[in-house]
């Protein structure tokens, strides 16, 4: 027999007592335990989350020039202490040498620390693919945005030895929809996002293999034609799954209500879009090449641009906030922070509690919708342990 983990709390979905045991990092079995619910504050049990949009962490900026392998891992230590057990590493709109080098220095993190191999399950590249057009672009510096080249991708891919497995694309540029087929044909998630796509591109782009819409509503202008503009067309399309930041700056409660509505619960995820500011106190900083000021409830907004520059808040808070903001049970929240994710990239292995899936586990108490976390495993091994 080999490394046993044997925990016992309460289903965060069934509301049941469970009795969870896990061998050598997978799970094998989730049984059912008799007798009610003590009383007091129970310990509930749910699978890690899961993050696929992470630009950097705890003062370490991904797409930083002094990014350094060690870098990565410092920064995934401090990003499972918030219940994140897989997440995708994020690069975003840059001058093409520092996303060369900054994929290799992320390769060579994953290479180096097995558990980080083990969490990170591959990297997102969020741009340069995107609408140039302001307001659409959000803060993306506009001098590093051009049309999709394969054979640049190819050469992002080569460097990161092969992890990069979502991008997200603007469908209306000149050549995205043959570079959105060649990225569904190797497996590679697209994402719609940053676009001024009319409807029938948007479709189009569907057709092609697109899955998700990156951070649905935010990445858009603020002045829109009513009828015709990128958000009704991805609404509409049962295909699309839309990752929303539910950190109660970037949404509107009704916004996040009419997501839920229309995709319902199944099909939509929940996703960070955290930057390095998250933890740090309010001020200016600089980000991507911009001026841009943390607020003292967590805002980042670029000065220049006049938009939001990123999220200082991790996925807990988006999973504390669906509730509150939209409705829906924390389970259904929880589920579109890690089950949801997990079947949008194909991760087939984590998401959920059931035999034969990794235990990546998070053990929480709750206060009304605030979570409390009590333990978090990655495949079985412990990252936050609080007595």
């Amino acid at each position: 027999m080999g490394n046993l983990l044997v925990t016992e709390a309460v289903h965060y979905n069934t509301g049941k007592p469970v009795r969870v045991e896990a061998e050598d990092g997978i799970i094998a079995s989730v049984k059912g335990q008799s007798g009610e619910l003590t009383t007091g504050n129970p310990v509930y049990i749910a699978p890690g989350f899961i993050d696929d949009q992470i630009n950097g962490y705890a003062g370490i900026d991904f797409s930083g020039d002094n990014f350094s392998p060690d870098d990565l891992y410092k920064a995934a230590t401090e990003i499972w202490k918030t219940g994140v057990t897989t997440f995708l590493p994020t690069l975003v709109t840059n001058r093409t040498d520092l996303l060369l080098g900054n994929f290799r220095k992320m390769a060579v993190a994953c290479n180096k620390y097995d558990i980080l191999s083990e969490s990170v399950a591959g990297f997102h590249l969020e741009g340069p693919y995107i609408s140039p057009v302001d307001g659409y672009r959000g803060c993306h510096p506009a001098e590093y945005i051009h049309n999709p080249s394969w054979e640049e991708f190819m050469k992002f891919q080569e460097a990161a030895d092969g992890r990069i497995i979502q991008v997200t694309v603007a469908p209306e540029l000149e050549g995205a929809m043959d570079f959105i087929k060649k990225c569904y044909d190797e497996g590679i998630t697209v994402a719609i996002g940053h676009t001024a796509a009319n409807a029938q591109q948007i479709t189009e782009a569907v057709d092609h293999g697109a899955r998700l819409s990156t951070h649905l509503i935010n990445g858009c202008a603020n002045m829109i034609h009513r009828h015709r503009n990128p958000l009704w067309a991805q609404l509409a399309d049962d295909r699309l799954r839309p990752s929303v930041i539910a950190d109660g700056l970037h949404l509107l409660p009704e916004e996040l209500k009419v997501i839920l509505k229309v995709k319902g619960h199944k099909n939509m995820i929940l996703v960070s879009d955290v930057i390095y500011l998250s933890g740090m106190p309010p001020g200016n900083y600089r980000f991507l090449g911009s001026d841009v000021t943390l607020t003292g409830d967590g805002m980042l907004i670029d000065v220049g641009e006049n938009c939001l520059a990123g999220a200082s808040f991790p996925l807990r808070y988006g999973v504390e906030n669906m509730p509150r903001l939209s409705g829906c049970s924390m389970a259904e929240a929880i589920d579109m922070a890690s089950a949801n994710v997990a079947r949008v990239l194909d991760l087939n292995d984590r998401g959920m509690l059931a035999a034969g899936k990794r235990a990546d586990m998070v053990l929480f108490t709750k206060d009304n919708n605030a979570l409390h976390l009590k333990e978090v495993w990655i495949k079985g091994l412990p990252v936050l342990t609080k007595i």
